[in-house]
C-alpha cells in the first residue's frame, strides 16, 4: 500500500514563493503519476498538478499555469510543488495523490482518478 506524506506549507506572504514535497513508500514503484490537489474551505477540491513518474510530462489546472511548477526525484521518490508569485486565493489545504496504473489525462488530472491520498498540508496566503 503506497504511503504519501507532505511537508511544507505554513503562512506565506502574497507574491511570495513556497515549496512543497510529497514522498511516496510502500510500493510506490508502481506509481504512474503524482498530482496535487488543493482544497480551500467552503469549496471543492480543486486539480492543481500532475507529473507522470516515468515520462515526467506535467499538467497544470488553469489557476496556477505559470505561477507553480511540478517536479520529481525520481531517486528518492518524491515530488515537488514550486508555487511562485502566491496570492491569497492560493490558500487552501494541498493533498498529494498518486495513481497507479497508466491512464489519459482527463484522469490523472481528476481527483477521481487517484489510487492514495497524503492527509494534506495547509497553506495560508496573507495579503
Amino acid at each position: 500500500q503506497v504511503q504519501l506524506v507532505e511537508s511544507g506549507g505554513g503562512l506565506v506572504q502574497a507574491g511570495g514563493s513556497m515549496n512543497l514535497s510529497c514522498t511516496a513508500s510502500g510500493g510506490s514503484f508502481g506509481i504512474y503519476a503524482m498530482a496535487w490537489f488543493r482544497q480551500a474551505p467552503g469549496k471543492e477540491r480543486e486539480f492543481v498538478a500532475t507529473i507522470t513518474w516515468i515520462g515526467g510530462t506535467t499538467y497544470y489546472g488553469d489557476s496556477v499555469k505559470g505561477r507553480f511548477t511540478i517536479s520529481r526525484d525520481y531517486a528518492k521518490n518524491t515530488q515537488y510543488l514550486q508555487m511562485n508569485s502566491v496570492e491569497p486565493e492560493d490558500t487552501a489545504v494541498y493533498y498529494c495523490a498518486a495513481r497507479d496504473n497508466p491512464a489519459g489525462v482527463l484522469v490523472i488530472t481528476g481527483s477521481h482518478g487517484m489510487d492514495h491520498w497524503g492527509k494534506g498540508t495547509l497553506v495560508i496566503v496573507s495579503s
